[in-house]
């Protein structure tokens, strides 16, 4: 309701007002510059997460260890050793940072052993593990209400864990091929899955069922995304492409050639979704900005594949990590 709220709020804004804001934007993204590159680890960097207050960046990496970076200074504070081998994601609690207690559980990742582990901000060491994948688990994402988890798995299925009655509640097939990444709708009710298949799919969680299949891709896809308008999604796909999907028309929209290389993720602005941040194989990132979602700016500096990106929770800091051992801040000027 709040997101409709927001949305009528933002359609009696006068149109030329609307304008200049976007103008704005526009300026200030072009003048994003590259503020800080840090090196995190020696190995790939695989994923980086900003926490919910954006004073936290969180980085996963090939050699199994996790870290917890300040904002925007990029000084370490936390080593989390708790896995063995390549870690594909770490996430933050949506409530972490900001009412989540230090002890609780803050954060979740994965790794390629099947491996999925709980974090608190007081400990470097697990606080727990969820057991049931046995195979490669590439992405995990929290569910905006905080209680549940999703995790996606090379098994060609998707889980929802409930991590207050410690148990799973949803074990979903319907990818031909290993699932790659989960996003969640922000209202709660839908996720999204990008599979090795090409396929996407949007599913009901109040019924397990897959309500629109995403199909248009030419390769797997590799990263999606919900906007915070509640309408679009975005897919990045090995096929070089992002495209942008309606849930309302049930269709692909968009068709962005974004890069030169394979798609690695895709962020909307997580505010209002006005601009489209893209990472890829080609050792850039990129942003698209809306209507059309034509090219704006290019992230150029790594040395290697970008492997992961982020937007902080207030649309200031945007965040990409690499292949290179680097992850690296920018920030308008």
């Amino acid at each position: 309701m709040k997101r409709l709220e927001e949305a009528r709020l933002h359609k009696e804004i006068p149109e030329t007002t609307r304008t200049s804001q976007m103008q704005e934007l526009h300026k200030s993204l072009r003048s994003l510059n590259n503020f800080c590159s840090q090196i995190g680890d020696d190995r790939p960097i695989s994923y980086c997460h900003f926490s919910p207050n954006s004073k936290m960046l969180a980085t996963a990496c090939w050699s199994g260890l996790c870290k917890l970076w300040s904002v925007p200074d990029c000084n370490l504070l936390h080593t989390l050793r708790g896995h063995n081998t390549n870690v594909g994601a770490i996430v933050f609690h949506p409530k972490s940072t900001v009412s989540l207690d230090q002890k609780d559980v803050n954060l979740a990742s994965c790794a390629a052993d099947g491996s999925v582990k709980l974090w608190s901000l007081d400990s470097d060491e697990p606080v727990a593990d969820i057991e049931g994948h046995t195979v490669r688990v590439a992405r995990v994402m929290w569910h905006p209400s905080g209680r549940f988890l999703g995790t996606t798995c090379y098994d060609r299925s998707w889980r929802l864990w409930d991590l207050e009655a410690q148990e799973e509640i949803l074990h979903q097939e319907g990818h031909s091929m290993g699932v790659y990444d989960i996003a969640f709708h922000q209202d709660g009710s839908l996720a999204g899955t990008g599979g090795l298949d090409a396929f996407g799919r949007v599913w009901d969680l109040r019924t397990g069922r897959c309500i629109m299949f995403l199909e248009g891709h030419l390769k797997e896809i590799y990263g999606i995304n919900f906007s915070p308008n509640g309408y679009h999604i975005a897919t990045g796909s090995g096929d070089n492409t992002c495209k942008v999907w309606d849930l309302r028309q049930r269709r692909c929209i968009y068709t962005i050639p974004a890069h030169q290389n394979l798609v690695t993720g895709v962020k909307f602005e997580p505010i209002h979704g006005n601009f489209l941040l893209t990472g890829a194989y080609d050792n850039t990132a990129k942003i698209w900005t809306h209507p059309g979602w034509s090219p704006l700016k290019t992230l150029a500096g790594h040395e290697g594949k970008v492997m992961g990106l982020d937007i902080s929770s207030d649309g200031q800091l945007i965040a990409t990590c690499s292949y290179d051992r680097t992850f690296k801040l920018w920030m308008a000027e």
